[in-house]
């Protein structure tokens, strides 16, 4: 476990609250987008490994943005895919699932790793295996009801991120209710979206972080 890494984290997310979720960037695309998204404040990109040619995405990504943002993978199905992540210069691994093999392998490779959970028994099984975070999923089905009873229960100092169907008008309830941030995906960036498109919405939803942050 990297405890650097992971404080760094807990920290950006804490001030930035989104992670840019870039799923079909293409590489010969992604640094503009990256840095529209760096410009509208965001710190957390991952690009999920179902994109083309993702490690290289990610390692252009690497070298264009500033050492202060933390770049990495999502999508990420097995302990081999871990390291093709880590081999890349990626620090974060976030999964649709709570696969503990997956979870234990990022943690043991010093990535910071946010698993996909759907019940406090994931959650916990999941935290118990090294995770740092957990990605509420899909958050659809996890009304901030839900996320209210989660909170009860998994420490404040856990970062519990809603991903699935966010937009800037559902935020609020989710910080109420107790969520640390969220994933932004299809409302953020869409495959063919260009980056002045995705840096508009990127500052539509950092807009929208920054005044709740306020008021929460």
């Amino acid at each position: 476990m990297n405890h650097e890494l992971s404080a760094h984290f807990k920290q950006t997310l804490s001030a930035t609250g989104m992670v840019a979720i870039l799923r079909g960037v293409r590489p010969d695309e992604v640094v503009a987008i990256g840095e529209a998204l760096y410009a509208a404040g965001f710190r957390l990109i991952e690009v999920p490994l179902n994109s083309p040619e993702p490690l290289e995405s990610i390692r252009r990504l690497l070298a264009a943005l500033p050492q202060d943002a933390i770049i990495g993978a999502g999508t990420v199905m097995s302990p081999a895919a871990v390291q093709e992540v880590h081999d890349a210069g990626g620090r974060l691994v976030v999964m649709p699932h709570a696969d503990l093999a997956v979870v234990r392998a990022a943690h043991a490779a010093g990535m910071v790793v946010t698993p996909g959970v759907a019940t406090p028994t994931e959650a916990f099984a999941a935290l118990d295996a090294g995770a740092d975070g957990l990605k509420a999923f899909p958050a659809e089905a996890m009304p901030p009801v839900v996320i209210k009873a989660w909170r009860a229960v998994v420490p404040k100092s856990v970062p519990l991120l809603p991903v699935g169907g966010i937009k800037p008008q559902s935020m609020q309830a989710y910080l109420e209710a107790g969520a640390s941030g969220f994933g932004l995906g299809s409302a953020l960036y869409r495959a063919g979206d260009d980056a002045a498109t995705v840096g508009r919405n990127a500052a539509a939803f950092m807009s929208s972080w920054r005044a709740l942050r306020q008021d929460v």
